[in-house]
Order: structure tokens, then C-alpha cells, then sequence
């Protein structure tokens, strides 16, 4: 049985994406007229050895206003819409999180790795293994890097800006091998790190 989710905006969109359902043998649709928001003071709830973990939900992302460029050069406008899109998704993917961005979509992800640098490695051979160019790429991560080496790998494969919470004892080191490539980087101060 194949579940399809779909969004919608508008009726017309509706009837057409039923037409062309209803083709399909052995689909079940199913009419979800409500818009759920979460509350911004529900609680996240994890089950964990002899008790139960509860955490603030992440339901907020920074301000381009709030984020700090430290690299010399600045992202361009449309680094910018990338940075933020990619970063966007970055929040939403389990803990370690690398997303790589190109045209608004993502090229690559790379997450629940021990090691930030391995999740890099697996973003990048996903973009590789769809094809996608990472000439114009960005790359997001949920929480700092503690090396340089991570980033290395990025702009090694093309990359051109990156975001990141910062916050690292090596700041400088990352800071310093995007200044090399002459790459942008922004800080946006908060971690988004999914578990």
C-alpha cells in the first residue's frame, strides 16, 4: 500500500491531485482538514533509562538580524536565502546534522554520525551520488565544529558559504580556513541539535 501526504493551498491544486490518485490502485486518501501548530510550551518527551527526558521544543530559528558574519567576506543575497533555507532544514534533521543547499533544495545530508567530519563526508557523497554540482552550495549545521577539519572537507567539494552556531574552542582555526578559501561564514549563536 503506498501512503501519499500531500499540501495543498487551493481547491483547484485538490481536485487535480485527486485525479490523478484515484488512478492509482490500492491508495488510501486521507482528508486532513486541520492545520495542527504545535504550542510553543508543549514539552518534547523522551523515554531514557529509568525515567523520561523533557526538553523545550526547538520551534524558533534566529533572525538574519541576530546572526554575526566572522568571516572577511559576507555572503551575497542569494548566499543569504541559502544559508537560511539550509539551515531551516538542518534544525528539523537528527543530531549532527550537515546540510548542503544548492537552488533552495537540498544537494546533500549527512546526519547521527559520532563525528561531525563523517557526517560532511555523507552529505557530500549524497550530492555526488544525485549529480549535484556543489559550485554554488552552502552548508548548515546544527551545532558548531569543533575543527577545522569538517569545513575543510566542504570547501574542498565547492562549497561557498557556510552557517553554524559557533562557539567551539577553535573558532579561530574554522574561521581561519574559510578566510584561506575565501568563503563566508556566519555564526547564528544557537544550536539546533536534534536527538
Amino acid at each position: 500500500m503506498d501512503f501519499i501526504f500531500m499540501l495543498t493551498r487551493d481547491d483547484q491544486t485538490v481536485e487535480d491531485a485527486l485525479e490523478v490518485l484515484e488512478q492509482k490502485p490500492n491508495v488510501r486518501l486521507l482528508d486532513s482538514q486541520e492545520r495542527r501548530r504545535i504550542p510553543v510550551t508543549e514539552h518534547d518527551v523522551k523515554r531514557v533509562r529509568g525515567g523520561v527526558l523533557v526538553q523545550d521544543r526547538d520551534t524558533g530559528l534566529e533572525e538574519r538580524e541576530e546572526m554575526d558574519v566572522v568571516t572577511r567576506r559576507k555572503p551575497t543575497e542569494e548566499e543569504w536565502g541559502q544559508l537560511l533555507f539550509a539551515m531551516r532544514v538542518a534544525k528539523h534533521v537528527r543530531s549532527n546534522a550537515i546540510v548542503l543547499a544548492s537552488d533552495l533544495a537540498t544537494a546533500g545530508i549527512g546526519a547521527g554520525q559520532m563525528s561531525r567530519v563523517d557526517s560532511v563526508r555523507i552529505a557530500i557523497d549524497k550530492a555526488a551520488a544525485a549529480g549535484i554540482g556543489l559550485g554554488k552550495a552552502v552548508l548548515a549545521s546544527d551545532a558548531f565544529f569543533p575543527f577545522a577539519d569538517g569545513v575543510q572537507l566542504g570547501i574542498d567539494a565547492g562549497v561557498q558559504a557556510v552557517i553554524q552556531p559557533g562557539g567551539s574552542q577553535r573558532d579561530g582555526e574554522v574561521i581561519d580556513a574559510c578566510d584561506e578559501a575565501g568563503l563566508a561564514m556566519v555564526f547564528t549563536a544557537r544550536r539546533h541539535f536534534r536527538h
